[in-house]
């Protein structure tokens, strides 16, 4: 009794952290959308970019010797937007864009970190580009994140927007479903950004 109780608190406590984020992550993308000449997010893009909003949990517990083990693999998202809400242990870094160097995100109290993911980046026909990341474990100390992902509902469509075509730029993306390149992504666990080469012409 005393677990079920324990349970619907934290489920509770979930629930209500994405209904604040949601209007959050709806005004991001309306600012990242205007980049694109997008005005709104109107009822035809929401299922597009916002159908879905999914909650992870993270826990990586201390490791005496961090280079023997790896947190999380070098990935990209496959959403439009994450938002990440992390402790202040650290450990996330994201691929910088000279060569193989890693950039630490310093963990800001109160702040979250937002990162583009591939849907955004093909929608863009890339000029949004998805960020590689991955977490590396702390000697001493546990490490709790909280992503949650903004993605495309599954029985949607995803290519570049028409307006990054209509000057006649060519598409570097053809026009996928999403729920197949979900698929794809789970199932092949491609490192980096390879998860991309899925989506392209």
């Amino acid at each position: 009794m005393k677990f079920l109780t324990f349970s619907r608190v934290y489920r509770n406590q979930v629930l209500e952290y994405q209904k604040w984020a949601k209007p959050l992550a709806k005004k991001l993308l309306e600012v990242l959308l205007k980049g694109l000449n997008v005005n709104e997010i109107d009822e035809s893009l929401e299922p597009l970019l916002m159908g879905t909003m999914a909650i992870n949990i993270n826990y990586y517990p201390p490791c005496p010797n961090p280079s023997i083990t790896i947190g999380c693999r070098r990935h990209c998202d496959v959403s439009c937007i994450t938002l990440l809400l992390q402790d202040d242990t650290g450990g996330l870094y994201v691929r910088g864009t000279k060569g193989d160097n890693w950039i630490h995100v310093n963990p800001i109290k109160g702040a979250l970190a937002v990162n583009i993911g591939d849907s955004l980046q093909i929608m863009s026909n890339d000029r949004y580009k998805s960020i590689e990341h991955c977490v590396a474990v702390d000697s001493s100390r546990a490490r709790i994140s909280v992503p949650l992902f903004v993605n495309p509902s599954l029985d949607t469509v995803i290519g570049p927007f028409p307006q990054m075509l209509k000057d006649g730029e060519k598409p570097v993306y053809k026009q996928v479903l999403f729920s197949d390149y979900w698929d794809y992504f789970f199932s092949k666990r491609p490192s980096g950004k390879a998860s991309l080469d899925f989506a392209k012409n």
